[in-house]
């Protein structure tokens, strides 16, 4: 142990480490997907972080994990930002910081059975205060959050129900910290083991009594079309031809609605009016409402606008949703005129894309109503919780990863879609042009198969609706609002602490000690 310590004596060194550490994370999301390694992954970064010499080491010590996290969730930007990738990386690394010092200050040295039950409550609280300012649009939106590691566990999609993706990052930290506290404080291992007993407890009274949503046993049928890749200076046209080719399959199979990918159109429908009758006739020999994407210049307006646009038998119905969240960098670029070189380094965008101003529910034609996202959309837990508490009986997502197609933000994606349903209560599709297609029920279950990025095809799903409410959509984000009163809460136990001894001052000493004459001896005599 005194040798490792002395090995990590060096600043180069314990970063290193430290980067290496906070990577950890990213094996459990797709591609590797190895959920089970979530509740331990933040176990080394913990052990590191204790042993810091003072504060201010561990708080560096949380930059360059929380550097190493950001830049392993998001290394597929690499071909495409270049060196702009670590920039993102170390400026949203900062934010890990208090994070870092909040993990010495609590379990440093030789901590107290009560500074050890504080840190399984606090260190989830600061992951979550990490996380939730990484959430906002404008820093990339939430992706990467550690509780979507949990997708494809039953358990977990139940806690998201409760909780939303919120609790399952909470309960992951947790456990890491029972975890760190096992291996690395040995004089604490009970309030350690009462931390797991108390999850394992929550993950089965969610399991048993949180409400599921009511199916009453009607279904519809959803046809998605997946063009895959066309390149090329004429794309936008030979991409439309494809599409159109591949909804024709989808004639006489009684659908409910047909769906296609993120930016499906290239080209304003009032701009093009053949293209609107292309897509009206679709329409009627399918017999169902088609929900394309426009990604074009405005006629009515100016900018360039990501619109999902619906279209009935006669035309464009007038339900139109404009996307409101856009990717940093990729449809804008946050202070252009200071961030605006991102363009001479990498693939960012030239000209910001124009943002909607509300969300929509659309409905089809049958009576089914719809709630569309756009891309990265499907992040935000609080949108797919909006478009659920307005009637939505269907979540969707028109996406599109070409750029990425041979990275491991295809699947990451696709895997958003299964807790945004189990939050929700609402079934969801994630229609993609390139990527992953993927269909979840209410409960986040994989419905089918996912067409993935080597598809160009068109496939119906046959999705039972359900009704009622979960516990998330209900209250929403809670366990956001506990964690930040857990956060308060500490802190000013810590400055009522802290005041107090300051009041104390310094122990007094005992009596001078006297001669054998009986006057007393003074210092220095």
């Amino acid at each position: 142990m005194k040798k490792l310590d002395h090995w990590l004596a060096s600043p180069w060194r314990r970063s290193a480490v430290a980067v290496l550490a906070g990577a950890l994370p990213v094996l459990a999301f797709p591609g590797p997907a190895l959920w089970w390694w979530a509740w331990f992954a933040l176990v080394p970064w913990i052990l590191l972080a204790r042993t810091a010499p003072n504060g201010k080491r561990a708080a560096y010590d949380g930059w360059c994990g929380g550097f190493g996290f950001v830049l392993a969730m998001h290394h597929w930007l690499l071909p495409n930002l270049h060196v702009f990738t670590f920039v993102i990386a170390a400026l949203l690394g900062a934010l890990w910081v208090p994070w870092g010092w909040l993990v010495r200050r609590l379990l440093g040295g030789a901590p107290s059975v009560g500074r050890v039950a504080a840190s399984l409550v606090v260190l989830p609280s600061g992951w979550l205060l990490a996380e939730l300012v990484r959430s906002w649009q404008g820093l990339g939106g939430p992706w990467g959050m550690l509780g979507a590691s949990q997708w494809q566990v039953s358990p977990a999609l139940r806690l998201a129900s409760v909780g939303g993706v919120w609790l399952l990052s909470f309960l992951v930290v947790a456990v890491n910290v029972a975890v760190a506290v096992l291996v690395g404080v040995r004089r604490a291992r009970v309030p350690a083991l009462a931390g797991l007993v108390a999850t394992a407890a929550a993950t089965s009274a969610a399991w048993v009594w949180s409400p599921r949503p009511d199916a009453d046993g009607e279904r519809v049928a959803i046809g998605v079309v997946q063009p895959g890749v066309v390149a090329g200076a004429d794309s936008a046209d030979r991409r439309f031809d494809r599409e159109e080719r591949l909804t024709r399959r989808l004639a006489d199979r009684d659908l409910d609605l047909v769906v296609w990918g993120e930016s499906s159109v290239g080209f304003d429908l009032d701009d093009r009016p053949d293209l609107a009758r292309r897509l009206a006739a679709l329409s009627r020999e399918t017999g169902a409402d088609i929900l394309v994407n426009v990604d074009a210049r405005r006629a009515d307006r100016p900018g360039i606008y990501k619109s999902s646009v619906l279209v009935g038998p006669e035309g464009p119905t007038g339900d139109r949703y404009d996307k409101m969240r856009l990717v940093p960098f990729g449809e804008y670029v946050p202070a252009r005129s200071l961030l605006g070189w991102a363009t001479s380094v990498g693939e960012a965008a030239g000209e910001d894309r124009m943002r909607g101003t509300r969300q929509v529910v659309m409905d089809v034609g049958g009576g089914l109503r719809i709630g569309p996202m756009v891309c990265f959309e499907s992040a935000f837990p609080d949108m797919s919780r909006q478009l659920a508490a307005d009637g939505a009986e269907v979540l969707l997502a028109q996406s599109s990863t070409s750029t990425f197609q041979h990275t491991w933000a295809p699947e990451q994606h696709a895997s958003l879609a299964a807790l945004r349903a189990a939050e929700t209560g609402r079934p969801m599709v994630h229609a993609t042009l390139t990527g992953v297609s993927a269909v979840y029920d209410a409960n986040g279950e994989r419905i089918g198969s996912w067409l993935g990025t080597d598809a160009s095809t068109s496939r119906v799903y046959e999705i039972p609706l359900t009704h009622g409410t979960t516990p998330y959509v209900r209250y929403g984000d809670w366990t956001v609002r506990g964690a930040l009163v857990i956060l308060a809460a500490w802190a000013a136990a810590e400055g009522v602490t802290t005041v107090r001894l300051r009041r104390s001052g310094p122990a007094r000493s005992g009596p001078p000690a006297r001669t054998a004459h009986g006057s007393p001896t003074r210092p220095g005599h």
